[in-house]
């Protein structure tokens, strides 16, 4: 039967179909078009970051506002891959091997893929080179925050110290131990600079729990009376005022932190949202610009033999 159905396509002067032995990847071009995608990239970063830095001024009427600023950034990033990919994908292009018995539907599509292997290969390289670039970035930048946490560490605890005047003693406990030496009736005109002290330690002490306790507050207000001169009402209406504003205060801070980070999980969302298209755009520029190069390499020669 088999052989019956081959002499009738010998008689027929079909063709038998042949399957090519090469591969449809030229994987030369490829590389060749991602290593000049790669260094357009990295030149185009490096003159982009240099630009950004000129741009930008510590002083406050001078340079660009954070709002231009990072429309600069988005508007260089997509500059970026698409003047990166688009000369990459075309160098593919006009690199590969020319397809022999391909029809125009094959050769475009083959183009296509050669143009996005193309943003894939230099993406994938760009990611692994950053990626170390940016671990000894973030290695130094925490070894540098630990040393000025430090630093800040002991400028704080030196300030306490002074404010405190207990040589070096923690907070809490000399709150406790003035707890325990508190005099039922505080002196008028004694040492201020102790009961300022005192009193100040109480006050962060209640900062840090939410809220004063009765006694603290009683006598915070003997406290007050004595050193101020006031009367004892007056004394307790000033000090319930006083905790009233530091409790503001605090609340104030905090929500101004909270605002600070809201506002910066914004903006590395926008970017790394603008980041994600900026790269589709990439791969599609490379896509479409390795068909031109594809077709500008398969034009038939103006020489004639």
């Amino acid at each position: 039967m088999e052989n019956a159905i081959s002499a009738n396509r010998a008689q027929d002067g079909a063709v038998p179909a042949r399957e090519s032995t090469v591969s449809a990847v030229s994987w030369a071009a490829v590389f060749a078009g991602a290593v000049i995608a790669a260094a357009l990239s990295l030149a185009l970063l490096a003159g982009g970051s240099g630009l950004g830095l000129l741009s930008v001024s510590p002083w406050g009427d001078e340079g660009l506002s954070a709002p231009a600023v990072g429309i600069g950034i988005i508007a260089w990033m997509l500059f970026t891959q698409i003047v990166a990919y688009g000369i990459g994908g075309y160098v593919a292009g006009r690199l590969r091997t020319k397809w022999v018995d391909a029809h125009m539907d094959e050769v475009y599509f083959r183009d296509t893929a050669h143009g996005f292997l193309v943003w894939a290969l230099s993406a994938v390289v760009s990611a692994a080179l950053l990626g170390s670039a940016l671990a000894t970035l973030a290695s130094g930048a925490a070894k540098a925050g630990a040393s000025v946490a430090a630093g800040a560490g002991a400028a704080m605890t030196a300030t306490a110290t002074a404010a405190a005047g207990a040589g070096g003693a923690d907070q809490a406990r000399d709150y406790f131990t003035d707890t325990l030496l508190r005099a039922e009736r505080p002196e008028a005109g004694g040492d201020r600079a102790a009961a300022r002290a005192e009193v100040g330690r109480i006050v962060a002490m209640s900062l840090a729990r939410g809220e004063m306790a009765a006694a603290d507050r009683d006598y915070v207000a003997k406290v007050v009376a004595a050193q101020a001169g006031i009367d004892p009402a007056a004394a307790q209406q000033r000090v319930d005022q006083t905790l009233q504003k530091a409790r503001q205060a605090v609340e104030d801070a905090k929500r101004e932190a909270r605002a600070a980070a809201d506002l910066a999980r914004k903006a590395t969302a926008t970017l790394a949202l603008w980041g994600f298209a900026s790269m589709l755009i990439g791969a599609f520029v490379a896509s479409l610009c390795a068909t031109w190069g594809g077709r500008r390499r398969d034009l038939p020669s103006p020489l004639k033999p």
